[in-house]
């Protein structure tokens, strides 16, 4: 047994939407511990600074891949690239996602379409990929970032709702296939972080009404994040597998 069992040394992390937020954080989280990184997102510049903040100071390797995975062809392309650079992948964070408001009876197909891909399709397709090798080593992570809102529901957030409660099935099912060759998987959970995605959706009537829900009485601030991800990743959580860990800062204690 490792006298650290978070220490991730000679791991390799795919972090999905590294660029910014909850992503970046994570990708700093393994890389301080050890993990050499690769990050993805659709935005190369954002990549290029987000790597240099990622990799400062940690004496890690890490590159980045532009892919937009709510297109199945860059799904494939991330995996065949990352593979390229790495040579393996260790741990998989499924953390890319979008979400739109509308009301079901005003869903447009092209929207709940990508939104499927993206957030949930995506997932699948990087972990069919990468657990062969897995799977060969006896080892491996899987983490998917799904929501409070993949348990509970909120009014014009058809397709998130559905994803993010997708993903938590996805892992569950899968950490059954995978179990038998040492490969964990499971989902975290966050509530209200500051990051862009519900930043730039929310009213401020809407962020006030978050903030009281919750029992801390503030948002999470997204190298928060770093703990929960960094258990799920070492072999510090080696005998976790299957569950959402819920990380909302008490939003879900509330019953009414």
């Amino acid at each position: 047994m490792k006298s650290n069992q978070f220490d991730l040394s000679g791991k390799v992390a795919l972090v999905t939407g590294g660029s910014k937020g909850l992503g970046k954080a994570m990708a700093r989280g393994l890389a301080e511990f050890g993990a050499d990184i690769i990050i993805s997102s659709r935005h190369e510049e954002e990549l290029q600074g987000a790597l240099r903040e990622i990799l400062e100071g940690t004496g890690r390797r890490g590159t980045y891949v532009v892919a937009d995975l709510a297109q199945r062809e860059d799904v494939d392309r991330l995996t065949s690239a990352a593979l390229q650079f790495m040579g393996r992948i260790d741990i998989l964070v499924n953390n890319a996602g979008s979400n739109i408001l509308s009301p079901i009876d005003k869903v447009r197909d092209e929207d709940w379409d990508r939104i499927v891909q993206l957030n949930l399709s995506s997932c699948m397709a990087l972990t069919r990929a990468l657990v062969p090798a897995m799977k060969e080593r006896h080892w491996g992570r899987i983490i998917h970032i799904s929501s409070v809102l993949g348990l509970g529901g909120k009014e014009a957030r058809n397709a998130y709702c559905a994803t993010k409660a997708g993903i938590i099935g996805l892992a569950r099912a899968s950490a059954l296939d995978l179990g038998p060759y040492g490969i964990t998987v499971n989902c975290i959970s966050p509530g209200a972080f500051l990051t862009d995605l519900p930043l730039s959706l929310l009213s401020d009537a809407e962020k006030k009404k978050f903030t009281e829900r919750t029992a801390l009485g503030r948002w999470g601030e997204p190298h928060e994040l770093m703990g929960p991800v960094l258990l799920l990743a070492s072999d510090a959580g080696s005998y976790i597998t299957g569950t959402a860990m819920v990380v909302d800062g008490g939003v879900l204690a509330h019953v009414l």
